[in-house]
């Protein structure tokens, strides 16, 4: 298995946070790394996206599981991996919160393929991040 994991606090409420997230369709509008986006339902678990990042194919994902002002989690699968993507939410007090994000790679060949190409997948989120939580505070 390889993992990675990026945190930030913010004042930025539970809600609106949430709300940036199950708006999938304007994820680009803090996510530079992504060129196009279709989901092909409501944002709950079992729900397809596909995400096409700027000059490459669309990568498909599904929604794992979603909790609403708490967290989702999205699986890709290629290759004999299974990458899964955790976005929560935790309260560090009544004014403040933490956005985690968590990658998981597993599956065949995970040990030999997670460094290869997890660094690449994750090396956006701290600027990702910080873009979601300005645009949550308004």
């Amino acid at each position: 298995m390889w993992e990675y994991e990026n945190n930030i606090e913010t004042s930025a409420t539970p809600e609106a946070i949430w709300g940036l997230w199950a708006d999938v369709e304007n994820w680009g509008a803090w996510n530079a790394e992504i060129e196009k986006i279709e989901i092909s339902g409501p944002f709950a678990a079992g729900t397809q996206i596909a995400m096409t990042p700027p000059g490459d194919d669309p990568i498909l994902l599904v929604i794992a599981e979603a909790v609403e002002n708490e967290l989702f989690v999205d699986e890709a699968r290629f290759d004999g991996l299974l990458l899964r993507t955790t976005h929560r939410i935790e309260r560090i007090d009544q004014d403040r919160i933490r956005v985690v994000y968590r990658l998981e790679i597993t599956g065949s060949g995970a040990d030999e393929a997670g460094p290869q190409i997890g660094p690449g997948i994750t090396a956006d989120w701290p600027d990702t991040m910080t873009a979601l939580v300005r645009m949550a505070r308004g």
